[in-house]
């Protein structure tokens, strides 16, 4: 979250003082050294790039997806790779212009500064990927941890209404931000820095940082350690009644789980603790160099999505390396295991014996 596009910064937040019934703006503009601009300038080069590979990485999943077409059955990771093509390629656009250090005038420099100078675009889209990456999890946990329930409650509408809520819960919650706490200043974009005193800075801070890092980081630990446990029980079923087969499943299963909490949470946890952290001491200054290896790292993520979430399924994977002129694919690609046929085949087996 950046609060320019030129070669001077708000030093101070903006407070707005009331008198006579006319509200002012006032700020203290102060030029940023030669250094921190050309940090600025390289840390949107380096954006740029990263938006790209990430453009083009999940444009590939997402085709690869649709090929294997795995997209019908996994809907929500599907969405997910969505969410994150098009956070990338909004990336892109924003960190362009910011490049062009466009004066802006007039309601079309209004505009430009609300939706695209800003970042509104791209955050409102990233913060839909993390609502979510939040409902993968749990339609995960209800599969595995709950298989007969789940089998019975859950609809595709439920998973429709869930996946239009994300979308539609990033672009409320971001513009209503954006606008509110942003302004056109002598031909300036200014993002985050009008507020109506340091009380609502701050409790926004924290709001922030607790429902977009502590919220997420509690469920994914929550539901992935409730799932291994599950799995684990069931591979013991299968094990004492002596099946190999289903034992051996169960344990590739396991394994998959295990390095799905892995990345996901460490993951996470890593490239977003920092801006994250950022949110929570929004009060200070933010524009350093930290704030860049921060901002950086978050974006690094949303690149190295695709990976995590679709590269480990059999059927994509198949269609990637298919993909390849060199690689010679004789073998039709295996078919990837849902992670909630654990429970039912357990099920299955102890029911047969």
């Amino acid at each position: 979250m950046t609060n320019g596009n030129s070669f001077e910064h708000l030093s101070v937040v903006m407070t707005t003082e009331t008198t006579d019934d006319v509200t002012q703006v006032t700020a203290d503009n102060v030029a940023t050294s030669s250094s921190s601009f050309l940090v600025e300038h390289y840390f949107q080069c380096a954006v740029v790039v990263i938006g790209v590979v990430g453009t083009a990485a999940n444009a590939l999943i997402l085709y690869a997806f649709i090929a294997s077409k795995q997209h019908q059955k996994n809907v929500l990771i599907f969405n997910q790779n969505v969410l994150d093509f098009c956070s990338s390629f909004l990336l892109v656009i924003s960190y362009a212009v910011k490049l062009c250090n466009i004066r802006l005038s007039g309601p079309g420099g209004y505009w430009l500064c609300m939706l695209i100078v800003t970042e509104n675009l791209p955050w409102c889209v990233i913060l839909a990927s993390k609502t979510n990456l939040m409902i993968v999890t749990i339609e995960r946990y209800l599969k595995v941890v709950y298989p007969i329930w789940s089998k019975k409650k859950l609809r595709n509408w439920m998973i429709n209404s869930a996946m239009a809520f994300a979308w539609i819960s990033g672009f409320v919650h971001n513009f209503a931000l954006i606008f509110s706490t942003s302004a056109v200043i002598d031909g300036v974009c200014y993002a985050y820095v009008v507020w109506n005193g340091l009380q609502d800075q701050i409790a926004f801070g924290i709001w922030y940082f607790v429902s977009f890092y502590v919220v997420v980081l509690v469920l994914f630990v929550f539901c992935y350690w409730r799932i291994l446990v599950v799995i684990r029980r069931q591979a013991r079923v299968m094990a004492s009644h002596g099946s190999t087969s289903g034992q051996a499943q169960s344990q590739q299963i396991e394994n998959n789980v295990i390095k799905t909490m892995i990345f996901v949470s460490a993951f996470y946890a890593v490239c977003d603790l920092p801006v994250n952290m950022y949110a929570l001491l929004l009060f200070t200054d933010p524009i350093d160099s930290g704030y860049y290896a921060a901002m950086f790292l978050s974006f690094f993520y949303i690149c190295a999505n695709p990976f995590i979430y679709a590269a480990k399924f059999d059927p994509v994977k198949g269609v990637l390396v298919s993909l390849i002129p060199c690689k010679k694919t004789s073998l039709q690609p295996a078919q990837s295991i849902d992670v909630a046929a654990a429970p039912a085949a357990a099920t299955r087996h102890t029911t047969d014996q």
